[in-house]
């Protein structure tokens, strides 16, 4: 029913100014709208709508994530640019904070400027 339809991805955030000053100056993502309701980026022909929520609780999972085709060099990239990725306790992280999961994937998570947990993974 959907196939064929372009994806539309939501990032809630309690904070446009932040928002924008995250995900379009540290991580380069390009804004197209603003509206009062939401910041719009397109993410490789997606759009992403980093929506106005003024009280929410971020989630305790990954909401956003991006496949890279170089995991250490992006999480170098992101370090360079401000943006440290997590560690979690109990997950064997490598020096560049990323985890090497059982089928190959690499996978680091960081969080916006509202504790959302969002993710690059490089598949094997």
């Amino acid at each position: 029913m959907l196939e064929g339809n372009r994806l539309m991805a939501f990032v809630p955030v309690s904070n446009v100014d932040s928002a924008r000053q995250f995900y379009r100056d540290k991580l380069g993502l390009k804004l197209v709208s603003e509206d009062g309701f939401a910041l719009a980026f397109d993410v490789e022909c997606v759009v992403l709508r980093a929506t106005l929520i003024p009280k929410f609780t971020p989630q305790p999972f990954t909401v956003l994530g991006w496949q890279v085709p170089d995991a250490h060099a992006m999480a170098k990239q992101l370090a360079a640019g401000g943006v440290a990725l997590e560690r979690f306790g109990g997950m064997n992280q490598d020096e560049d904070g990323l985890w090497h999961a059982p089928g190959g994937a690499l996978v680091g998570w960081f969080k916006d400027p509202d504790g959302n947990i969002l993710s690059i993974t490089q598949l094997p």
